[in-house]
């Protein structure tokens, strides 16, 4: 039976993705900020909420972040963008999904395929970035997708079968889009975490390092 680890599972994606999972006929362990205290913004309670959490998983999948955090909405221009922002923003949703890979290396087996998953975001790709606009939040997630490809690198050497993901959900009816979804098609937590299991079941080692949407599309760096 395939082992899952949600990490943000309180939320509107990663409630979906345990429940699709559970469905799917997996077993699911979570770790949420709002049930257990895992903070991603803070190595230790990474590093104490991982470390409580035994054996090997067939995925992690690290549903965490925000698009506006203490209420700094995503800029319109290049004089909205605040230190602050910018700082919060890479703390959240760059470096906490990295430390969750970093002390949750010893859940990935070695001798069998294994997936970390990551949620990022199409507006995180600099080559599809025509419009300009929310810089802390496009940065953050350009950001995650380099670290996830530089680990997917490093990991080929210790762990030959790990498939390592950054994954684009599409625009999510949930709070968090709610103010920012305007005329872009959103889909219901349910429908974008079908997508996203089926992407990572359908998976394998020759993708890992790369970033696709929900269609398993790659999307450009």
């Amino acid at each position: 039976m395939n082992r899952a680890l949600v990490i943000g599972a309180s939320g509107g994606i990663g409630g979906a993705v345990l429940g699709e999972l559970e469905a799917r006929g997996w077993t699911v362990e979570v770790l949420s900020r709002s049930h257990d205290g895992f903070d991603v913004t803070d190595e230790a309670s990474v590093e104490r909420g991982i470390g409580a959490v035994e054996g090997a998983f067939d995925l992690v999948f690290v549903a965490t972040g925000a698009l506006e955090i203490d209420g700094a909405e995503p800029e319109k221009t290049i004089s909205a963008v605040t230190q602050k922002a910018l700082v919060d923003q890479f703390a959240l949703n760059a470096v906490g999904p990295f430390l969750v890979l970093k002390h949750g290396l010893h859940l990935l087996p070695k001798d069998r395929p294994a997936t970390f998953a990551a949620l990022s975001a199409r507006v995180g790709s600099i080559g599809d970035n025509v419009i300009g606009g929310w810089a802390s939040y496009r940065t953050a997630k350009a950001a995650l997708n380099q670290l996830l490809h530089t680990a997917a690198i490093e990991l080929r050497r210790s762990h030959k079968q790990a498939i390592v993901l950054a994954l684009h959900p599409g625009t999510v009816e949930t709070d968090f889009t709610a103010k920012y979804a305007g005329r872009h098609k959103t889909v219901p937590p349910g429908e974008a975490a079908r997508n996203l299991v089926d992407v990572v079941e359908r998976a394998g080692p020759e993708h890992t390092g790369r970033f696709f949407d929900y269609a398993f599309r790659e999307i450009v760096w």
